[in-house]
């Protein structure tokens, strides 16, 4: 008796439009609920744009924004409401150098990197928005024009996901000359997201020292709302008890057979733990907001996390525009 054919069932989509369409469908669906419905953007700010006017409010409005005439008519104090500017020119620097061809959780950074690209296109853009990014990969470069629709967002996107991986390099990334290549070609106020590992020990390999970003991204944050997205894997903060490995640095290919021993993997520890302090001290010298991905953990909650925090912030700043940091 033969036994019946089996009948194979088709395979999963897994190629790059389905890898799109699933990447909206959680920044729209999942991200924009939690957020409960829509909104100016990750970075909300005052604005620029003159609204309606209505009655001043003592100690929570700036007498700055007085409104004089309808004063005068009323005898009542009236101050003017600042809209949102509504058309927002946004750049994006996608950081996919080898370093970033690497996750022990849930995927890698680079996945992270392009899904954090999407949620800031996707929350971002509107009607008249235009969006455009630069990408460092390998040695280069290279620039993705600034375009407006979501036609446009899925091509950009779709670029992100062809790039190859494994691209071999000659040194380090240098992120800082990428963020003074944003700053100098750009020059439209708007918003900028510099998306990365920040992976720099500083000058001559002390943690302590600054980085080699920091003075561009503190003159990129000079002009324009920036946005550090660090996207990190648990394994750059701690390394697992496994004996002797081969650790190999994607950025200059060299490799080192080293025995993980219990006081090896505590100084390794300790020194992520001074380089990711450092990174966060040098990102708040800088004035850009600062957002941390990991790849085990739910980026959706943190994006949305971060982003009502802000929110919060900023209704603050507008009630008590007096109040300052350090004040």
């Amino acid at each position: 008796m033969n036994a019946a054919p089996a009948v194979d069932e088709p395979a999963p989509e897994r190629g790059p439009e389905h890898a799109l369409r699933r990447l909206e469908l959680t920044v729209l669906h999942r991200l924009d609920g939690l957020l409960h419905g829509r909104h100016q953007g990750l970075l909300p700010g005052a604005g620029s744009e003159i609204g309606d006017s209505r009655v001043y409010v003592p100690g929570e409005d700036d007498v700055r924004r007085m409104d004089w005439a309808v004063t005068a008519r009323t005898q009542v104090p009236h101050v003017r409401d600042l809209i949102a500017d509504r058309e927002l020119e946004t750049w994006v620097l996608a950081d996919l150098s080898p370093s970033m061809d690497f996750g022990t959780a849930d995927m890698e950074k680079r996945d992270l990197v392009i899904a954090a690209v999407g949620a800031v296109g996707f929350l971002s853009s509107r009607v008249g928005d235009r969006f455009g990014a630069y990408v460092i990969h390998g040695d280069q470069v290279h620039r993705l024009a600034a375009r407006t629709g979501r036609p446009a967002m899925y091509a950009l996107l779709h670029t992100l996901l062809d790039a190859p991986r494994g691209t071999p390099a000659t040194g380090p990334t240098r992120l800082g000359e990428a963020i003074a290549l944003l700053a100098s070609a750009r020059r439209k106020r708007g918003l900028r997201v510099v998306v990365s590992d920040f992976l720099d020990l500083g000058a001559g390999g002390d943690p302590e020292s600054r980085r080699e970003w920091e003075r561009p991204l503190r003159r990129l944050a000079a002009r324009h709302q920036v946005l550090a997205v660090e996207v990190i894997d648990p394994r750059e903060l701690e390394l697992p008890d496994v004996g002797t490995v081969a650790l190999t640095d994607p950025e200059t290919g060299r490799t080192r057979l080293i025995h993980l021993s219990a006081k090896i993997r505590r100084d390794y520890a300790e020194a992520a733990a001074r380089q990711r302090e450092a990174t966060r001290v040098a990102l708040r010298r800088s004035g850009a907001a600062h957002l941390v991905l990991r790849t085990d953990r739910d980026w959706v909650y943190d994006i949305a996390q971060f982003t009502l925090r802000h929110r919060r912030t900023a209704h603050l700043a507008g009630r008590h525009p007096t109040r300052r940091a350090g004040a």
